[in-house]
């Protein structure tokens, strides 16, 4: 849910929490396992921190993956054609 959220640009850790349902420390520990992992990078602002996706790969990947597990029309699609 993070990465898919991140598909839509740059979002702060406080905006994220929201969108997720997860408090910040939970949040923070998740967005530090995808740091590491180099999936996600950061930028700071004063005390806010914002992530997005660490590059164009990742983000063709996570289309990709949205696109055969998660878009409602291709899902559609596959029932229709079995």
């Amino acid at each position: 849910m993070i990465l898919c959220h991140l598909l839509d640009g740059e979002t702060s850790v406080n905006e994220l929490a929201e969108l997720v349902a997860m408090n910040q420390s939970a949040l923070s520990q998740q967005l530090a396992k995808l740091r590491a992992l180099k999936l996600v990078n950061t930028r700071r602002d004063a005390q806010q921190v914002y992530y997005r996706l660490a590059s164009v790969e990742v983000e063709r990947i996570l289309q990709t993956l949205y696109g055969i597990y998660c878009d409602p029309q291709a899902k559609t699609a596959k029932i229709r054609s079995l």
